[in-house]
């Protein structure tokens, strides 16, 4: 891990510390992704089978989640993780249905006049969860479940299959445990035109999830047409910033960072403290830590690009930490809360030292899909009211007529718009009491 003097660095210097350590999107990505989604686009759930053929060495197919299904997943489980994974979802559904956004009042903007605003769940919604080097069974719980609780008509469920076109038992359970009736093993950008096309798989209103640089991409290109689908959030590698003071923990901070590390080899994490003790101790902790972890390799490769920044003090580390925008912040420092009221830019806060970024990746209860690449500065996690809309419902008394009806009439004139003014003249005239 690098380590920066944030206040002996020059502005380019600090800049260079905050950049993300992989462009996620590339112009060979960018042209193989069309690719694939002109083709499903053309031939339908033909192309969906071949590239995942190509791909994942399987066509997509559809799994029902039926009880004999779920029994025999259950079977290959040991009996301490299907209760870990019941205590998991347990903890998603209680956040998300207490977080559900419940209709306004009804508020009188003037006499006679009143607006309210009400939610309704979107209708059908593509949920991808991630593969690859991890099984990500908890991707599906907190894409799922929180949709559930929206009240969300349809889910439909996307991740690609193992190589021999088998699903993880975990998998399964998790479906089961979201309430789902199938899924959809089938993976990539592929997956992400079949979503949005309605290519050999029901068409869906908004994508969800994240996943690497090619669904990260085909997210975005299919969104962008017209027509095309919503997506959440731009979801990527995970980060994970850490602001420890001088009391932290160096053996807590290391096992955060290393947490976060072994996700991916584009991952990023920092360290951000006004100690050098503890600099010095986190970073002995973490090479200590190192040895002997089964994903050693990847966390290493993520590590090349991690820093280690000393600053001024705390205030100047929840700057730092609003001008990245993590994912993921840690504050493994006396007051947390002090530090939480002055943070802007963040995906999710970890607040003190006993809340493990891990407890949040799995059942402390808010949804894991999250933005990162500094998009925390525009958007929030996934939440149930991300799985709904909303809209206002406006209401006119003929005794609320006289208050807005003329001054409507001439803001409408003042616009040009003579056609808006004598829809207002009229009601004056016709239903003034």
């Amino acid at each position: 891990m690098r380590l920066i003097d944030w206040n002996a660095a020059a502005a380019a210097d600090r800049e260079r510390a905050l950049l993300r350590p992989t462009q996620t999107r590339s112009a060979e990505v960018s042209a193989r992704v069309s690719e694939i989604l002109a083709d499903v686009r053309e031939r339908g759930g033909e192309a969906v089978d071949d590239w995942s053929n190509r791909l994942d060495g399987a066509p997509a197919r559809r799994l029902a989640i039926t009880d004999a299904r779920a029994a025999e997943a259950a079977a290959r489980v040991a009996p301490e993780d299907r209760a870990a994974l019941k205590l998991a979802a347990g903890a998603i559904r209680h956040f998300h249905e207490a977080d559900r956004p419940a209709d306004g009042p009804e508020i009188e903007t003037l006499p006679g006049v009143f607006s309210r605003r009400v939610w309704r769940p979107l209708d059908r919604v593509g949920l991808y969860v991630p593969g690859g080097t991890a099984l990500l069974f908890s991707t599906l719980l907190m894409l799922a479940v929180p949709a559930e609780v929206a009240g969300v008509a349809e889910r439909v469920v996307v991740t690609p299959p193992r190589r021999d076109g088998s699903v993880d038992p975990m998998i399964i359970l998790a479906a089961r445990e979201a309430g789902l009736e199938a899924i959809w093993l089938v993976g990539g950008a592929q997956a992400v035109g079949a979503l949005a096309y309605g290519a050999g798989l029901p068409r869906v209103d908004k994508i969800f999830g994240p996943g690497n640089a090619w669904v990260a991409e085909a997210k975005r290109q299919v969104s962008s047409e017209p027509g095309g689908p919503a997506i959440d959030l731009p979801a990527g590698p995970s980060e994970l910033l850490v602001i420890a003071d001088e009391g932290a923990d160096p053996d807590l901070v290391a096992a955060d960072l290393l947490g976060q590390a072994e996700h991916d080899v584009d991952a990023q994490v920092l360290l951000v403290t006004p100690s050098p003790a503890l600099a010095r101790l986190a970073a002995e902790a973490v090479e200590r830590r190192l040895q002997g972890l089964p994903r050693a390799d990847i966390a290493r490769r993520s590590l090349d690009a991690a820093a280690i920044i000393l600053c001024r003090d705390p205030a100047e580390a929840v700057a730092i930490a609003n001008a990245y925008g993590p994912e993921h912040l840690s504050l493994q420092v006396r007051d947390p809360d002090a530090l939480i009221a002055n943070v802007r830019h963040a995906g999710t806060v970890f607040a003190g030292d006993a809340a493990a970024e891990t407890f949040g990746d799995y059942l402390a209860g808010p949804s894991h899909v999250l933005p990162t690449d500094g998009a925390a500065r525009a958007f929030s996690g996934v939440t149930t009211a991300a799985f709904m809309k909303s809209f206002a419902v406006q209401r006119v008394s003929r005794d609320g007529l006289p208050h807005l009806a003329e001054a409507a009439g001439r803001l409408a004139r003042l616009e040009g718009l003579e056609a808006h003014a004598q829809a207002a003249d009229l009601r004056m005239e016709r239903l003034r009491p």
